[in-house]
């Protein structure tokens, strides 16, 4: 039995991760976010709320770059007092069983490699689409984390007058086009042509995203999830037909591109950090 924890920048979930399952799962919105160690009282809280002496590891995912051995996190997303935390040696010392700390997207993939839409495919690419945009990147059946468990961020790789991440997130919805991606999806499904638009054009942008994946990575398949991912069906047409310039056009016609259909994806994949799957 496996803690497993899903550290956003809004929303802090905590499950029990049981034979391949979430058995329990607790849901609270970050409080004190400029607090430190408030938050940190937050996460003990809830694991207290479903630890026993059957559970053999916790494991976290957190938006950040992650010291993986020492499990320091650093400059937390969403998050501005988390700019370093100690935060496997706080939670063993709490719990006295082992802590494994990794990225939220390293999370995601993990889950989808092991239970989900990757299941079977050596090379996976998991890309988050919600607050922001980032990767989790699976070579050869294991987690490919880097130096700083930062591989994968190329939600700030240049592109047009900003970064990839401006055009292929919330923020092309929010800040771009002064609207949410909520709002956009139900007007497409009233059939709203303005709506579509826009989907149209944001589907382009992440055509761009998955040509970034391609060059670099070269998966089996992506795995598409987060908030926005939920929309994939409004904007897969015009992302699909803006990779027809792809430089290696044989490349896209055997690559795999899915949207997840595990919401659980991220608490397994840290619940993976502990047992290794």
């Amino acid at each position: 039995m496996i803690i497993a924890i899903d550290l956003g920048g809004t929303n802090l979930r905590v499950g029990v991760v049981n034979k391949q399952k979430v058995e329990r799962r607790l849901q609270e919105k970050l409080v004190n976010k400029n607090d430190k160690w408030k938050t940190v009282d937050q996460i003990k809280n809830l694991i207290s709320q479903l630890f026993s002496s059957e559970v053999e590891g916790i494991g976290i995912g957190v938006p950040s770059v992650v010291d993986v051995e020492k499990g320091i996190v650093y400059n937390v997303a969403n998050i501005p007092s988390w700019d370093e935390v100690h935060l496997k040696d706080i939670l063993e010392s709490e719990f006295k069983v082992p802590v494994h700390v990794n990225n939220d997207v390293n999370c995601f993939v993990l889950g989808e490699h092991a239970y989900g839409e990757g299941k079977g495919y050596s090379s996976v690419v998991g890309l988050a689409i919600g607050t922001g945009l980032g990767a989790g990147i699976v070579i050869d059946n294991k987690l490919y984390e880097g130096n700083n468990a930062g591989a994968g961020e190329i939600g700030l790789l240049p592109y047009l007058e900003n970064d990839l991440e401006f055009y292929c997130s919330s923020t092309f919805f929010t800040q771009i086009n002064n609207t949410s991606g909520k709002k956009l999806e139900d007007l497409a499904v009233e059939g709203d042509a303005r709506a579509m638009e826009l989907w149209n054009e944001f589907g382009k942008h992440m055509s761009q995203a998955i040509k970034y994946v391609m060059l670099t990575y070269d998966p089996q398949i992506i795995v598409l999830g987060g908030s926005i991912a939920g929309a994939y069906s409004f904007f897969e047409k015009s992302m699909r037909e803006n990779l027809n310039d792809f430089a290696y056009p044989n490349s896209v016609k055997r690559l795999i591109i899915s949207r997840s259909q595990n919401t659980e994806s991220n608490l397994l994949g840290a619940s993976c950090l502990v047992n290794k799957k």
